[in-house]
Formats: C-alpha cells, structure tokens, sequence
C-alpha cells in the first residue's frame, strides 16, 4: 500500500511515523510546501527504520505531487495549526482554500484514493472534499472522531483508575469543543457500564474534559497536538490497508442517517479496502438525540460559511 501524508509538520510527521511503525504500508510519501522541509522529516524517520524495525519507504518531496502517484491513501494533515484562543471555526477561511486545492493536486495523481481530512475545522474541511470532487462519499473520511474517542477512553481510564484497555467509549457529532457528543451512557470497562463504577457528578466531568481536549493541549503546548492525531490516523490507514472491518467514528457524509443529510459529522463507521464501507445507526437516547441535533447544527454553520 502506498500512503501519502500532505503537510509534514508535526501531525504529518506522527502520521508517517505510527503508519511506518505499524510496518502494513510498502511506501509513504511526504508532501510540503516548504523547500527541503518533508524531504528533511523523511530522511530523519528512515534512519529511525533499523532501530523500530519497520521496511516502509518514507520519502519527502517539496510540493511535487507527481510523486504521489498511485497512492491508495492520502492524509490531508496541511493548513494551519490552531494557536491558543483560536477556534477551530476561525480557522476555515485559510484552510480551505489550502484544502481544496491540496485535493485537486492528489486526485490529478491518484484519482482512485481514499482521503483521510484531518485540516480543521475538520466536519467542515470534509464537506468541502464533498462538495468539490466527484469521488463516492465512501472514499472521504474525517478523522475527529477516532481522536475524541481516544481522548474520551483517556479520560474514563484516567476516573476509573483502570488501564484503557479495560475501556470501552466512543464520541460522535462535531469535530469540535462544543460540538462532540461523548456517549458517556454507554461507556462501559469490560462491558460493565461506567455508572456501576461512577456517580453522575464524576461521568459530567469526563464528559466535559473530553470535549475540551483539543484546547487543553493547545493551551498547554501552544499549539495542536500531534502524537495523537498521528495515531488516530494511522489505526484508519491501517483498517482500511488490512481490510479489517473494524468500526471507528469519522466523519461523513450522511444522507439520512441519524436523521440528518448534506453535512459530514462523526458517526460509527465500519472501515475497509473501499473506505467507509458501512455507516452503523445505534440506538441514542432522547438526551444524545438532542445533543447529536445540536451538534449538526453547529456544523451546519460551519459549512456555511464556506459560500459567505
């Protein structure tokens, strides 16, 4: 499999290292706009091949899509970081015309490739590839979701003092501190629900520390992250490289579903060789129908924006 990360900054750097690591890609290619910058990165994590034992090529190119050719995957990492203080709303202007034409530049190249948005706002960048390409919606996929839900499982370990692995939670809807919709009532640690373990004060908590991870960080950092936003990715990469049908919540676009259509927001879906192979509809309370309802229209606003 060949995988082409765009921007190789720190998120594009952590993609292409976790993808490598992981050792289930042939190839990845680099892409930057800044002279010598991915080519740099490239060479910096090849000499890093013996030591984690992995045999994937990772190249680096300045702004030269020729050579990701043929790539059965791309990672939209390119845009601008969110600074502290910034929204991921604020960030749209720039990002999507960085976006839209990142896209036109791959699918020139690779016109069978799965995308994988990851620029913010990202429900919003998603719908953008939507509305300016004409490749099946199977073949777009937002990653927010798989992050939140890792940030959302962080959280619940962190409150019930277990290992993550003992966790299971998932996040659905927006992309975004006001939007994300952890479903903390069906968040179970070996499929015990969490409200055995947990009061009600302590799962508001989770909850709301959840949906500030993004900004947490960037308050800490000074910038986004990246390990993790690396790692999410490159669990997608993998699902789909390997065919595994395992289900994540990315973004897509829906058509009724969840009784919503022409946005692309974080839902469950199951991951294959095709992309989003299939979108699953769980059964949601009347309180996360309603929150899933309002973090819609949030993103609906959003996308709004992109004709204003």
């Amino acid at each position: 499999m060949k995988v082409t990360v765009v921007g190789a900054g720190a998120v594009g750097a952590s993609c292409a290292e976790y993808i490598a690591i992981k050792d289930f890609a042939s190839e990845v290619v680099l892409v930057d706009i800044k002279e010598g910058f991915a080519e740099g990165k490239a060479m910096d994590l090849m000499q890093t091949s013996s030591l984690n034992g992995f045999d994937t090529q990772i190249t680096g190119v300045t702004n030269d899509y020729s050579k990701t050719a043929n790539s059965d995957v791309a990672v939209i990492t390119s845009g601008i970081a969110r600074k502290p203080g910034m929204t991921r709303e604020e960030l749209l202007g720039i990002n999507a015309g960085i976006v839209k034409s990142v896209v036109a530049s791959l699918l020139q190249h690779s016109p069978n490739a799965i995308i994988i948005v990851v620029s913010n706002p990202m429900d919003t960048m998603a719908y953008l590839v939507h509305q300016s390409t004409n490749i099946p919606k199977n073949r777009i996929i937002g990653m927010g979701g798989a992050l939140d839900s890792a940030r959302f499982k962080y959280r619940l370990a962190e409150a019930l003092g277990c290992p993550t692995s003992d966790v299971e939670g998932m996040v659905i809807g927006g992309h975004s501190d006001k939007g994300m919709v952890p479903l903390i009532e069906k968040a179970s640690r070996n499929s015990v629900n969490v409200s055995e373990f947990l009061d009600a004060d302590r799962m508001s908590q989770i909850v709301e520390d959840t949906k500030v991870g993004g900004a947490t960080l960037t308050g800490l950092l000074g910038t986004s992250a990246w390990y993790a936003p690396g790692a999410a990715v490159s669990e997608l990469v993998k699902a789909i490289a390997l065919d595994s049908k395992k289900m994540f919540p990315c973004s897509a676009l829906l058509a009724g579903e969840y009784g919503l259509s022409d946005l692309s927001i974080g839902v469950p879906c199951i991951l294959g060789k095709n992309g989003i192979e299939q979108i699953v509809e769980v059964s949601l309370s009347e309180a996360e129908k309603a929150k899933m309802a309002e973090s819609a229209q949030g993103v609906k606003a959003t996308n709004a924006l992109l004709n204003a």
